[in-house]
């Protein structure tokens, strides 16, 4: 039977003799669910260009031609094989414009329209038809709000798909006419909108058929749909390559992506798609610009023919594919990256660490690009193109190159952001391409001259190259040695030391050890002071490489004047940092007095804050001290002193737990739960607040009278003046204060 020419409408109405007599539409179970009101990018976009040309249409009567519908015709019945999407498009607009023309009481043929494909679905459709929302409203809200509408529809993508086409058909056609957009969609002699009906008779609804229709009850992918689009962006700017992709990305890029496919579907569509989308991103940032919309828009403004690079982007396209043809892509990879550094004997140090990865991260970048796996992750993204730039160039020293990329990236955590992405891939091009570090400009230039003096140093000493790589891939450090003197003379011996006894095991001990050395501290403002944390390995990493060589000279000093002790020390390197802090301690102790530095030395808890920050009265580190659990005043905190005393007490259970929050020059007390007697370290000693209840008052009077603290409630500490003019205590006001402590406890306070 040949096709002729009808309406949705116009099916239910015999027009001659030859043509089959259509009661009602059932989208056979076969078929796929409704697509067309999916929210996803790609449909969203084909949804509206659908609904523009229903529109033109509806409103100026210009007849619309919606090609083929081939369907099968039983017992009056017609099953859809192919144009399902369509016809359940133009229900859903009838039954719109019927409602807005208040023509849902008239008997028209459109009403009988069912999914078998599920029950819900089919049931939707029935209650639909019958449904007449009061004037102007929401009508998906409405519908989803009435008694019918099952809680359990919200997980059927049909009926969601059909929501969300009524409600942009809402959208597209509130403003129409509705009166006359009814007529002209229904009208019997010239529809505004029809299709060429070709019915299959006496064939079934076998498969067989539906494959041969091109219909297997799969939608047309995002893949498929871009890849027609892309050749016809090809064929207007490079026709001369459309024959090389279109065979190419079926033939030697589908195999080269096989071995990446989607366990469940066998299909290598998304890989491809992330790859292209990978190295479209890259030419956008060729140009100097950044990339923006979706893909298939991207695409058009990188390889169309707007753009005056389009020959030279889709060259680069073509290439980074070809790049991997042929492969052992995980070995490539495998040979380049690592997760770990190589032990501290190894003379093999050519891979570059990745750090900051997951354990169960993969270092392969291109598997890790094509399932996803990079998305807002810029270095990963630098780190790719290095290497595809090494396969396209063949460059020369990749692997130092790449471990000089590898630094700069690691320490350029501020500068590596959305907006700097285009100079970024400039300078990474500089560096593996050309092996030029003059040229690099976006990423941290303090790091970039200390790459300098490094090759320097290992230019005029490339026996310290093994040392200096083991360096670099510490993971405190990750490339960053501004904190070492580059001096060949001591190079070996200090890094070396510093292996033994930067572990985490150690990192208390440190703290002390490094105090004991000098005051290593590296100043954040007028107030804060960054230390190393006995408990978080990052504070260490901010402390050693946060800051240019010059702002690091104080604590390069200092640690190196520690690393040259273990150096000679002949034990372990925990051996060694007690022995160094132990020989400083006991020189000290009958010194000049006992500042700061030996009071954190001396006891641990002093040291125990998370951050390593600490907050000293006018910005000087003294007897009034605040110790940060996190970087900011208004959180939680501790006053080391105090905390010191209570631990040293015995007794530190008989105290409100001292954490303080508000400014360093608030007054920071630690109270007594028995009597609510305050305690509260000051510059000149030990300030002591009487008890709020009066029942402890008379107690308390006789503790002090026996202890000689006067009216002031001072116990004061005996001072002497150190050579530069402080006054520093002359005795352990920790000890003094946590036999205060105890002395009140033991008299019921």
């Amino acid at each position: 039977m040949k096709s002729y020419v009808t309406s949705y409408n116009g099916l239910f109405t015999r027009r001659a003799a030859d043509t089959p007599v259509v009661e009602r539409i059932e989208i056979p179970i076969i078929q796929r669910d409704y697509a067309q009101g999916r929210e996803s990018n790609g449909v969203a976009r084909i949804r509206s260009n659908f609904l523009d040309v229903l529109q033109k249409a509806l409103e100026t009567g210009t007849p619309l031609s919606l090609d083929f519908v081939y369907g099968d015709v039983v017992n009056g019945t017609l099953r859809p094989l192919d144009g399902q999407q369509r016809l359940t498009t133009l229900f859903l607009l009838h039954w719109y414009l019927a409602w807005r023309a208040d023509r849902l009481e008239q008997q028209h043929g459109w009403k009988q329209f069912a999914y078998a494909t599920r029950p819900s679905a089919r049931r939707f459709c029935e209650r639909l038809v019958k449904s007449k929302p009061p004037g102007d409203v929401n009508v998906r809200a409405w519908l989803e709000d009435q008694s019918w509408f099952l809680h359990t529809w919200q997980y059927d993508p049909t009926i969601q798909s059909m929501l969300v086409m009524l409600e942009a058909i809402h959208d597209r056609f509130v403003a129409v006419d509705s009166c006359a957009a009814w007529n002209r969609l229904v009208d019997a002699d010239a529809p505004a909108i029809s299709f060429h009906l070709l019915p299959i008779e006496q064939m079934g609804l076998s498969e067989d058929l539906y494959i041969k229709m091109n219909s297997r009850g799969k939608p047309l992918t995002i893949f498929e749909n871009f890849k027609a689009r892309f050749e016809q962006v090809l064929e207007g700017s490079c026709p001369e390559r459309v024959e090389e992709f279109a065979q190419k990305v079926d033939g030697l890029w589908a195999n080269l992506l096989w071995p990446y496919r989607d366990d469940g579907d066998g299909i290598v569509d998304d890989q491809f798609l992330r790859y292209f989308q990978f190295v479209t991103d890259l030419c956008a940032w060729h140009d100097g610009r950044l990339p923006s919309g979706d893909l298939t828009s991207l695409a058009e403004s990188i390889y169309g023919t707007e753009n005056d690079n389009a020959k030279t982007h889709v060259d680069f396209l073509i290439r980074c594919f070809d790049a991997w043809v042929d492969a052992d892509i995980s070995k490539v990879f495998s040979e380049t990256f690592t997760l770990t550094p190589s032990p501290l004997d190894s003379e093999d140090t050519r891979k570059v660490v990745l750090f900051g990865l997951p354990n169960t991260a993969t270092v392969n970048l291109f598997s890790a690009c094509c399932f996803g796996q990079m998305r807002f992750s810029w270095p990963r993204t630098l780190f790719l193109y290095a290497v595809v730039l090494h396969r396209l160039h063949s460059t020369a020293d990749f692997p130092g190159r790449l471990r000089m990329l590898r630094n700069l990236i690691e320490a350029s955590s501020s500068e590596i952001r959305a907006e700097k992405m285009p100079a970024l891939v400039a300078d990474v091009r500089t560096l593996i391409v050309e092996g030029n570090l003059d040229g690099v400009s976006a990423f941290n230039q303090a790091q970039v001259a200390d790459e300098r003096l490094k090759a320097t140093m290992l230019e005029c000493a490339p026996a310290l190259t093994r040392h200096l790589f083991h360096l670099e891939d510490h993971p405190l450090l990750r490339g960053c040695l501004a904190a070492f003197e580059l001096d060949q003379a001591v190079f070996e011996r200090r890094a070396k030391a510093f292996h033994k006894i930067f572990v985490n095991k150690n990192f208390s001990l440190l703290t002390a050890a490094l105090l004991a050395a000098g005051d290593y501290s590296r100043s954040r403002n007028r107030r804060f002071y960054q230390f190393g944390s006995g408990s978080n390995p990052s504070q260490w990493r901010e402390l050693l490489t946060g800051a240019s060589r010059a702002h690091l000279t104080g604590t390069r000093e200092i640690l190196d004047r520690l690393l040259d002790a273990v150096a000679e020390h002949d034990g372990d390197g925990r051996s060694a940092l007690e022995a160094f802090t132990s020989r400083w301690l006991a020189a000290n102790v009958d010194s000049e007095g006992l500042d700061w530095r030996w009071y954190f030395v001396k006891y641990p808890t002093m040291r125990s804050g998370n951050s390593g920050i600490y907050v000293g009265l006018n910005g000087v580190l003294g007897y009034s001290v605040c110790m940060l659990d996190k970087s900011q005043m208004n959180s939680w905190y501790r006053d080391p002193y105090l905390t010191a005393i209570q631990r040293e007490s015995g007794t530190p259970s008989a105290v409100e737990d001292p954490w303080f929050t508000g400014y360093e020059t608030e007054p920071r007390r630690m109270r007594l739960k028995v009597s609510g007697i305050e305690i509260q370290c000051v510059p000149e000693g030990l300030q002591l607040h009487a008890p709020a209840d009066p029942s402890h008052a008379e107690a308390f009077s006789r503790f002090c009278t026996a202890r000689e603290i006067g009216p002031d409630l001072l116990l004061k500490v005996p001072k002497v003046v150190a050579a530069n003019g402080y006054q520093l205590d002359a005795q352990d006001r920790v000890r003094l204060g946590a036999e205060l402590m105890r002395a009140l406890v033991d008299d019921g306070l």
